[in-house]
């Protein structure tokens, strides 16, 4: 009969776990830059200042608040960029309204 083979032994040191010690999470930096150049300043301003916050957040052992900051961070960003496609949407109808109203007054 065979034997079984005895179990690996565990590893001498464990993994870090996510909020203790391991990598601090995204901050959504390049994002907020990209955001702030090409979309809605003000808002892109606002992520930037919260992608900042991450990395120290994190230096200082305050994981939840560097986890909150990059959440923000995002979400700054992604209402950046939606504020400035409506304002696309609405420049460009005020343009094509402004020409149609040109064609018909002469």
């Amino acid at each position: 009969m065979s034997e079984i083979p005895p179990p690996p032994p565990p590893p001498a040191f464990p993994p870090p776990s996510p909020g203790v010690g391991g990598a601090p999470p995204a901050n959504n930096l390049v994002w907020g830059i990209l955001t702030t150049i090409l979309c809605c300043l003000p808002f892109g301003i606002v992520s930037i200042i919260k992608a900042a916050e991450v990395n120290g957040k994190w230096a200082s052992g305050d994981y939840a608040g560097a986890q909150a900051s990059a959440e923000a961070a995002k979400k700054w960003a992604i209402v950046s960029a939606i504020v400035a496609v409506g304002v696309w949407i609405l420049y460009f109808v005020f343009i094509v309204g402004l020409g149609v109203l040109s064609s018909t007054s002469s």
